[in-house]
């Protein structure tokens, strides 16, 4: 398998579509696409949540599974929702700690307000001992708020990860999914999506060729489809094989 990355990734790819629900295949992850489904929806409808057992509704959602089986794509999908709903939004990683510091100093406010806002933690497997903390504090101001949305996104189950024991705990007080990678033909009809959205056509022996020859993950399959489209437009050719090959030639 050809593991060298194409030398053409560094084009200009600020067209790629952001990512989104209507385009995240779902294949086994459907209730879990389904349920955030139903949750962008009400904030569209501005519903609230504020009932006493509303830690256990989809304001509060952890899903775990391998990479590559679109953790982080749903909650980039989520954070873009929040946007075109106009509701507030955090996305925390583990390599933006001031983003959690603004959380925190806006939580109380956060906290009482009737009108949902949105909170999304990503790689919750890799937080440092100082996030951990940070995030103890959160989910406990998110369980006592209104209408607060939180979305988490690990590597394994809650009673899985190695965190302290009363943080996985309250991982799974609201709802927990699993994510799944897709099979080789759900990734091609995936691949195709994602071409066609570009407007860019491919040869019907490219991607099962890539499967077999390239990296078989999603995020980088998705990305050589981001750079084939470039390829293409700059060199004013058909994504065809032997253009395949060429953008994958070592530099």
């Amino acid at each position: 398998m050809n593991n060298s990355l194409p030398r053409q990734f560094a084009l200009d790819i600020s067209h790629t579509p952001k990512p989104s629900l209507s385009n995240f295949l779902a294949g086994e992850n459907l209730a879990l696409c389904s349920t955030l489904r139903d949750v962008v929806q009400s904030w569209g409808n501005k519903k609230t949540f504020a009932t006493e057992d509303d830690v256990l509704n989809a304001r509060w959602i952890y899903w775990w599974g391998p990479e590559g089986s679109g953790r982080s794509h749903l909650l980039s999908a989520l954070e873009t929702a929040a946007e075109q709903s106009g509701l507030i939004c955090f996305a925390l990683t583990p390599h933006e700690p001031i983003s959690w510091v603004r959380l925190e100093e806006e939580l109380t406010i956060l906290s009482l307000s009737d009108t949902a806002s949105i909170i999304t933690v990503d790689d919750i497997d890799r937080l440092d001992e100082r996030l951990i903390a940070s995030l103890f504090r959160i989910l406990n101001e998110v369980r006592a708020s209104k209408a607060i949305h939180i979305f988490m996104a690990g590597n394994a189950a809650p009673s899985a990860l190695t965190l302290r024991e009363d943080l996985r705990t309250r991982l799974g007080w609201g709802l927990v999914f699993q994510t799944h990678l897709l099979g080789d033909d759900e990734k091609i009809l995936a691949l195709q999506e994602a071409a066609q959205a570009r407007g860019l056509v491919l040869s019907a022996e490219v991607l099962p060729w890539l499967l077999n020859r390239f990296y078989r993950d999603m995020p980088n399959l998705m990305a050589l489809i981001d750079a084939l489209d470039a390829y293409s437009l700059e060199t004013k050719r058909a994504v065809t094989l032997p253009l395949v090959r060429e953008l994958l030639q070592p530099k």
